[in-house]
């Protein structure tokens, strides 16, 4: 197929971001005349990486949910709780699932041309935006970017710490996992490099995916993420004959940085578009929830710019307030999360994670924290 002199919309980075982003577009009737292009450097069909996220009722993707339970484990600081989820649920899909489906819809829409190079740049031109990718230039009235070219440069007084990760998925002879009884976070490991904890998630009682997750400065040394995972398998899980499956690693930032949500005519989606929470790392609900405001705003106005409300600038600060109990060591994370999820509902908790909490149910939820460590730092983001 052709391509086109311009695009009304042009997508760069074939990720989480840019492939949610696409299809929304292609679910708003009003918008089934826009051109779409869609640049990424190669098409991604492997199963690189792992979402889980908690959800109520039926969602956007559940079509390609590899795994949903209703029920977990948290392990904390001498607490450990089944919790019951509803009405929330805790979806896992899987990489190469996403892809494929993404892909496909696309294929059978007719309406995005894709073409594979790395993006060089991006700038705004003549009302609308030029697109360097490989060895040439294409133009659109919108360009939706979801890569960082770059590492963003750190204001004074901001904080960085990276989550970073590294997965198992594991297959035993015997059957040893409960299926319907994922553990969400156990902090029961040492915490000798940071805010330190596992997850679980059972795909069946002789398979599952272990993820060694961290929250510091720096990355550790690939062997020592596996003797991690080693020593958990071994000590936690009680399994000593185990077949490994695949792996997987990730890092995601953890910062307070304000990245633009725009500049002219480009749009930052992802991580680049401010869509990770600072505080936790978790991005793919945020993503999610932040494309579909796109296109509805697409749709309704032409445009794609969002106003921030005041309900971002007090779900920051608490961001911040627990980078800096983190950052400054405080406080160990391992306490704080064992605190949270002993004094309070797990449904209130995802409700905080997820920035739509009120007021009343914050100050309910602070309350179950140690008052002067928090109101220190509290006041010291407040002033900085």
């Amino acid at each position: 197929m052709p391509l086109k002199d311009r695009y009304d919309y042009i997508v760069t980075g074939g990720g989480c971001a840019g492939l949610s982003f696409i299809l929304h577009l292609l679910q708003a009737p009003s918008l089934a005349g826009k051109t779409i292009l869609l640049i990424e450097k190669e098409q991604n069909r492997t199963n690189d990486r792992t979402w889980c996220y908690w959800e109520k009722n039926a969602g956007f993707f559940d079509e390609i949910v590899f795994r949903k339970w209703h029920k977990a484990w948290f392990h904390g600081l001498g607490y450990d709780a089944l919790k019951n989820l509803g009405p929330y649920a805790y979806k896992m899909i899987r990489g190469i699932d996403f892809y494929n489906h993404c892909y496909d819809i696309m294929a059978r829409s007719g309406r995005v041309d894709m073409v594979h190079a790395a993006v060089n740049g991006i700038e705004n031109v003549n009302g609308g935006v030029e697109v360097s990718a490989g060895n040439e230039i294409f133009r659109g009235n919108f360009a939706f970017n979801s890569i960082l070219f770059e590492q963003p440069v750190l204001a004074d007084k901001t904080y960085y710490l990276l989550q970073h990760f590294k997965g198992w998925i594991i297959e035993t002879k015997e059957a040893v996992f409960d299926p319907a009884q994922p553990t969400l976070m156990d902090f029961r490991v040492a915490q000798d490099h940071g805010t330190t904890f596992v997850y679980v998630m059972p795909f069946s009682a002789n398979k599952a995916l272990v993820e060694f997750t961290l929250f510091s400065p720096s990355l550790l040394e690939q062997e020592a993420y596996d003797e991690g995972l080693r020593d958990y398998v071994k000590d936690y899980l009680n399994i000593t004959d185990y077949t490994l499956l695949e792996e997987e690693f990730g890092v995601i930032p953890m910062t307070d940085h304000v990245f633009s949500p725009s500049n002219g005519n480009i749009v930052h989606l992802g991580t680049a578009g401010g869509q990770t929470k600072p505080s936790t790392g978790y991005t793919f609900r945020f993503i999610q929830k932040h494309v579909a405001a796109l296109v509805e705003q697409l749709a309704v106005s032409g445009n794609p710019f969002l106003k921030k409300s005041v309900l971002h600038k007090r779900f920051m600060w608490y961001d911040r307030v627990l980078l800096h109990m983190l950052f400054h060591k405080k406080m160990p994370g391992s306490k704080i999360f064992t605190l949270l999820f002993s004094r309070n509902p797990i449904q209130r908790i995802f409700r905080f994670l997820d920035n739509e909490t009120k007021l009343p149910e914050e100050l309910i939820l602070m309350n179950t924290l140690p008052q002067w460590p928090f109101m220190k730092a509290g006041w010291k983001e407040l002033i900085n």
